[in-house]
């Protein structure tokens, strides 16, 4: 795997591969790698000819009294792991290549109203950073295809609909929630977690898992339901932020007529704020 760290070189490089009529796939991170990862890196392998990972923590995309300045930067032991995985590329660029005229100047790309509930309402202006800083590595590496963890549900939609409006030609795909052997979807804010929380952790999913069957057995009464669920991670020990039943298709809330859900969560634990989602088909 070759690593780059300048736009000109990267681009330089994938545009021989693309003159060879190579199909490139790209998993862009910020890094800190975990199996949910490398399962992106995989399926790109799995479809395309040229993998391209990147690895960049976006500032843009996090708010204040967020976890910028101690977010993990393990990029010796990411290049392992992405050798491992089967990635060709690595892109690290620093915050002067990717926003050299400073982010103050920097053109702001957003993808409305989907932006702004749920994550979006916790944490302003969130996805107008994701959304910025992936319009700009496609920009980068131009891929055919781009891989995305499902974990992150309404990222995943916010990046597809970025896609659709801006007529970008990349096939986004989703990727299943990779978790570990309790169930806790993997993160790499779950390094933040201590021993005992990370024994509460999983109950997320559970609670997540119960509602689901109590929809699937006949409950409709969804305001009820995210009630029940707040008291449930209440009590283990997680604080409120939030747990919304919600068409699958624009994440407003569900009602009786709603066929395909998603039930989105989010819940802080000690240091992490911890995400998750369910899909239903009624």
């Amino acid at each position: 795997m070759q690593t780059f760290f300048s736009i000109e070189e990267l681009r330089a490089t994938l545009s021989e591969e693309r003159a060879k009529g190579k199909r490139i796939g790209f998993v862009p991170t910020m890094g800190n790698l975990h199996e949910g990862h490398l399962a992106l890196v995989r399926q790109a392998v799995s479809c395309c000819d040229i993998v391209v990972a990147s690895i960049f923590v976006n500032p843009l995309q996090f708010g204040i009294n967020e976890d910028l300045d101690n977010y993990p930067r393990t990029l010796q032991a990411d290049q392992e792991k992405l050798i491992s995985a089967g990635c060709d590329y690595l892109f690290a660029p620093s915050d002067e290549v990717m926003y050299p005229n400073g982010r103050e100047e920097q053109t702001q790309v957003e993808v409305p109203l989907i932006s702004n509930i749920h994550c979006g309402a916790s944490r302003p202006g969130h996805f107008q950073g994701v959304a910025t800083v992936v319009c700009k590595l496609f920009g980068i590496v131009q891929p055919d295809v781009a891989v995305f963890g499902e974990k992150d549900y309404q990222q995943l939609m916010v990046i597809r609909r970025m896609v659709e409006h801006l007529y970008l030609p990349v096939e986004v795909q989703g990727s299943p929630i990779a978790r570990n052997e309790d169930g806790l979807a993997l993160s790499s804010r779950n390094g933040y977690l201590n021993e005992e929380q990370m024994k509460v952790a999983p109950t997320l999913q559970r609670t997540l898992q119960e509602a689901k069957a109590e929809i699937l057995g006949g409950r409709r009464d969804y305001k009820q339901l995210e009630d029940e669920a707040y008291a449930k991670l209440e009590a283990a020990g997680f604080s409120r932020d939030f747990f919304n039943i919600c068409d699958a298709h624009t994440l407003t809330p569900a009602n009786a007529e709603t066929q395909q859900l998603v039930i989105l969560a989010a819940a802080p634990l000690g240091g992490a704020r911890l995400i998750d989602n369910v899909v239903i088909e009624l």
